[in-house]
């Protein structure tokens, strides 16, 4: 299922935000602890892949959007959640921006503070409402 890859894709891109070196043999074993099929191992690396490609650009979309707050300043947890969401809105065409924004919304829920939810979801539809 689409979630448990944008879950799998997240903790890749969490992970590489400490270390931009992890290589492909983690992210397969993150994929492969995560039990994916063929069909979503290959979209959470696609996703991934696409962050990495793109990071700059998307922490200048963060920074952007984040006004009084220093982008580094942001959870680690947050900023992963943001930019898998703005890849998605940006790069992959075949999901709905409210998807994407719906699905780091849960991601910011799950794994980062009570408030970053809300967080996550200001910063985005800003994004998308622009």
């Amino acid at each position: 299922m689409r979630s448990e890859a944008r879950e799998a894709a997240f903790k890749i891109v969490f992970a590489e935000l400490f270390n931009p070196d992890c290589g492909e043999k983690f992210r397969r074993g993150v994929c492969k602890q995560a039990e994916l099929g063929e069909e979503d191992t290959a979209f959470a690396l696609s996703l991934a892949a696409c962050v990495d490609a793109h990071r700059e650009e998307l922490i200048s979309d963060i920074a952007e959007r984040v006004t009084g707050y220093a982008e580094h300043r942001i959870y680690a947890a947050d900023k992963a959640a943001i930019m898998l969401a703005l890849a998605e809105i940006r790069y992959f065409d075949d999901i709905p921006p409210v998807v994407s924004v719906s699905e780091a919304t849960a991601l910011a829920r799950k794994y980062s503070t009570e408030r970053s939810a809300d967080f996550v979801n200001g910063v985005l539809g800003g994004f998308i409402n622009k």
